[in-house]
């Protein structure tokens, strides 16, 4: 699956299909209706992006489900995903909820995930694709959306795939 090289985590591929529970858990909370990063064997929604039409290029719609590359270089930079979930959010014509690294350290996350509607951080380390182990680092799930006030956090426990909220007072 991957290899730990330098003390970071790397794989050889960025085409990891979503855990199948935690995407029925967090689909039941929000009815996705478009994958942005799939293909025909791992989209999640009817309707889709591939790598052919590249989602960084186009504009979103709807209630988008997001599972992006975790890379750190061109096309699979995480970092250009997540600051483009939150631009696409800003007007209202979708929302975006994004399963992503909870590298809380970064500057992109202080800049958009802490400006995220809710953030829900994963307890647990659920199995991608045919995976044997889960993956090792921490994962949050992160929803852009066009609201105004708190951010909203919470977790999402895979062993029992149940997500818990609350707000966070000030």
């Amino acid at each position: 699956m991957g290899i730990f090289d330098k003390n970071k985590f790397a794989s050889a591929k960025q085409e990891w299909a979503t855990p199948q529970n935690l995407f029925d858990a967090l689909n039941d909370r929000y009815c996705f209706d478009f994958d942005l990063a799939a293909d025909e064997t791992n989209t999640k929604c009817p309707e889709y992006f591939s790598a052919k039409t590249d989602a960084l290029e186009q504009n979103w719609k709807g209630k988008c489900w997001l599972n992006p590359p975790y890379g750190s270089t061109g096309r699979n930079k995480l970092s250009k995903w997540v600051e483009r979930a939150y631009a696409q959010s800003r007007d209202d014509s979708c929302s975006v909820t994004m399963l992503i690294p909870a590298r809380t350290n970064t500057i992109w996350w202080s800049k958009y995930c802490m400006r995220a509607s809710e953030v829900l951080f994963v307890i647990g380390r659920p199995k991608f694709g045919d995976a044997i182990h889960g993956l090792p680092q921490p994962l949050a799930v992160v929803t852009f959306a066009a609201t105004k006030g708190k951010t909203r956090f919470g977790s999402y426990h895979v062993k029992d795939a149940a997500i818990i909220t609350e707000e966070v007072e000030e």
